[in-house]
């Protein structure tokens, strides 16, 4: 097929024609069509498409059908090497596409040159640091381009996920080529701040602007607390078992955890491989033709994975830890069931998590902070929230949702939250936000509203306004529910551009003259270990938790508790009862098997929970499922042995953390670990030397009358005490040895 010429104006029939000749479909997907006329047409775009909406194509289809060659920035070479293959696989040459980055040797880099000049080349592909060169745009000055598309286009924002300095200087590169150029940008993420910065940035002149829905009605959704990281693991494992021979990834933050969770996953009979930047090119390539031919069936691998994986069915993706942002999440659990056939996209959430996340943002610019912390602070009320998942992802960029609409594809929605009136609190919200002149954020409105007298409440004298403490008998959890809520409802705004400030919007303004009646639901409470997976909470998960046993189960640890004169969590945590109420265990062997039960606190505390086990599971006439073995790394237990020894050889933690290789991090963990388990330890030694007497003694009591073992909890009531994270984490382990093993 020829192509177009200059003159000749491009028809619907023409780019059917093409479409069929290039690459045999016999239709196009939601708004490609006349994107791709407006392109031949001359007119810079500017698009959003969720992943697996057909982008490349937006662009590929107008390359093979304008003369000269297109350019198409990419950020990442593994993106360019599989788009470069994807479409030679369409054409009878390699001439067809090619990429210029610095994985070239001077042979190639001619090559590739050779076959512009002969106009055998309809698309190359670009880095923007190989585009910066002077040689790339003396020798572009000298062939024939048809447009610039420019992939991934929210890495030009400093607001977008993914910024990169790089792609905030595309326009003067493309300024260098002396001609004027149609643009083209794509992307699958972007909040309307994105959007507007990358139209600002790109000169973009009066572009058509398509934005598909992002809506991915064959996703389903599900965020799961965090109770422990040997809980968590363990879920994974059952859910990737679940689904035996599908494929899926696990997103984690650290590179050492992809190699952890690839190697259980591995010892536990799934083909599981880590991907992350720290290991060698060739092996990261390896990993992902792997992963591409079915060699392997899932992938471990931090962020660096997975842009431009051109994998259809992937079945289900998790998030080991919770992402830095909304546009993370959305963009990795896009990458399941890009086929349109059902993906699950389950996230696990702990508070401990999202701190760590916090403490990497203070050694950034206070700019780029602030933004983090933004960021961070959307991803926190998406994981909180018992609205819709879907409704509360498609608001954050700017489309509207019925939660109707999801039919049960996400937790909140199949098993929703009740609904309670808050009329009356909205009212008081929204005329607290009039009143100090649309000033503050959330934060600050509920520590207002509360009656926390913080240092910005005091400094600005807040502490004598009207409103002052008016909501104190609701709670913290309630105003964070309710201001989220009400941002969802349209009755505020949230002001990206000044960090967070709410402003009413019409409907607010007109709600404060004639309110109505209205629901709101509470938040997920993660700082509670009471927090639980339903066991209706998602497609098959493998062994599901009995809820009416569990609730059982929670009445007796505390007729147990009252009778030996201990706090119920001293007895058995909330997910040991949890493995109970799906294992259904009936000797004490049994009971031995429970994560977080030794013999010591089985025989001490485990017969009235056996006695009702035995008769819960007669009277229900239950069938015990088969065991489910957790096989675990002989490292871990190796480790264990190591820590213990150095231990009682008084070795200080971190000396231990680093003849062991391990961050400080995991070796906390490994330590929650082993007492978690039963095992006694002494680290007094330690802790003289790293806590004073009186944060000790604080600590101390607030664990001898604290209603759960929450770190978090138990930061947020000390802090003012000015007693550290750290310090309460010691001191939790030895009140945990000491009392509960």
């Amino acid at each position: 097929m020829q192509p177009l010429t200059q003159k000749k104006i491009p028809t619907k029939a023409d780019v059917l024609e093409a479409l069929k000749f290039h690459f045999g479909f016999d239709g196009f997907k939601d708004s490609q069509e006349k994107i791709i006329l407006s392109l031949l047409n001359g007119k810079d775009c500017f698009v959003i498409m969720p992943t697996g909406g057909g982008k490349s194509l937006c662009y590929q289809l107008p390359a093979l059908m304008m003369p000269g060659t297109a350019i198409v920035i990419s950020p990442l070479i593994a993106l360019m090497k599989n788009q470069v293959d994807s479409i030679r696989g369409y054409g009878q040459t390699d001439e067809i596409a090619h990429f210029l980055n610095s994985s070239l040797n001077r042979a190639e880099i001619k090559q590739v040159k050779d076959d512009i000049v002969r106009s055998k080349t309809k698309l190359l592909y670009v880095a923007p640091e190989t585009l910066q060169k002077e040689e790339t745009i003396e020798f572009l000055n000298s062939v024939d381009l048809s447009f610039i598309a420019v992939d991934e286009a929210h890495c030009i924002s400093e607001w977008g996920h993914d910024f990169r300095p790089d792609y905030r200087r595309i326009r003067d590169m493309i300024n260098s080529l002396n001609r004027h150029i149609p643009i083209i940008a794509l992307t699958a993420t972007a909040t309307p701040k994105v959007q507007v910065d990358v139209i600002k940035s790109l000169e973009m002149q009066e572009p058509a602007i398509f934005i598909s829905s992002f809506n991915r009605p064959n996703l389903y959704y599900e965020v799961r607390p965090k109770l422990s990281r040997d809980q968590a693991v363990r879920q994974i494992v059952q859910i990737v078992k679940s689904r035996s021979g599908q494929s899926g990834i696990i997103y984690v933050q650290a590179r050492k955890t992809t190699e952890d969770i690839a190697q259980l996953l591995q010892i536990n009979g799934i083909k599981a491989s880590p991907y992350h930047a720290g290991m060698e090119a060739k092996a990261r390539t390896q990993v992902q033709d792997d992963f591409l031919m079915e060699q392997i069936d899932v992938i471990c691998a931090t962020i660096a994975f997975g842009m431009g994986i051109d994998k259809p069915d992937v079945r289900f993706v998790i998030h080991f830890d919770i992402p830095k942002s909304l546009e993370n999440y959305y963009q990795e659990t896009g990458r399941a069931g890009r086929d349109g056939m059902a993906g699950d996209c389950f996230a696990f959430f702990a508070n401990a998590d999202l701190l760590r996340l916090e403490k990497f943002l203070r050694d950034k610019p206070a700019s780029e902070r602030d933004m983090g912390a933004q960021l961070l602070d959307e991803m926190e009320a998406y994981v909180e929230s018992s609205v819709c998942r879907r409704k509360f992802v498609l608001h954050y960029f700017g489309e509207a949702f019925e939660a109707a609409s999801c039919k049960s594809m996400c937790d909140n929605c199949r098993n929703p939250k009740p609904l309670i009136e808050a009329r009356e609190e909205m009212s008081l919200a929204l005329r607290t936000i009039q009143s100090l002149n649309q000033n503050f954020g959330i934060k600050t409105l509920v520590e207002f509203l509360c009656g926390v007298r913080t240092k910005d409440i005091l400094d600005y004298d807040l502490d004598k306004h009207e409103y002052f403490a008016k909501g104190e008998a609701k709670g913290a959890q309630f105003w964070y529910s309710l201001f989220r809520q009400s941002i969802l409802l349209n009755l505020v705004i949230k002001d990206i551009e000044t960090y967070g400030i709410l402003r009413l919007s019409k409907q607010g303004e007109d709600f404060i003259k004639k309110p109505h009646a209205l629901q709101i639901s509470m938040n997920h409470d993660y700082s509670d270990t009471t927090a639980i997976v339903d066991d209706e909470s998602g497609p098959a998960q493998g062994a599901a938790l009995d809820q009416n046993l569990f609730n059982m189960l929670k009445e007796i640890r505390l007729d147990v508790a009252r009778k030996h004169k201990v706090k119920p969590w001293v007895v058995f945590f909330d997910p040991s009862l949890e493995e109970m109420a799906t294992r259904y265990p009936v000797t004490i062997e049994d009971l031995c098997k429970i994560s977080g039960v030794n013999r010591g606190k089985a025989e001490r505390y485990g017969q009235p929970f056996l006695d009702f086990i035995i008769r819960y599971v007669e009277e229900n006439e239950i069938e015990r499922p088969d065991d489910f073995i957790f096989r675990q790394v002989a490292d871990k237990s190796r480790n264990k042995v190591e820590i213990i020894r150095f231990i009682d050889k008084k070795i200080p933690l971190e000396d231990i953390a680093r003849n062991l290789q391990m961050s400080m991090e995991d070796l906390m963990d490994e330590l929650n670990m082993i007492v978690a388990s039963g095992t006694r330890i002494n680290i007094d030694y330690y802790i003289n030397d790293n806590v004073d007497e009186y944060s000790k003694e604080d600590i101390y009591e607030y664990f001898k009358g604290a209603d759960s073992d929450s770190l978090e909890d138990a930061y947020r009531a000390l802090k003012e005490e000015d007693i550290t994270f750290e310090e309460i984490r010691l001191i939790r382990l030895k009140y945990m040895s000491e009392f509960v093993n």
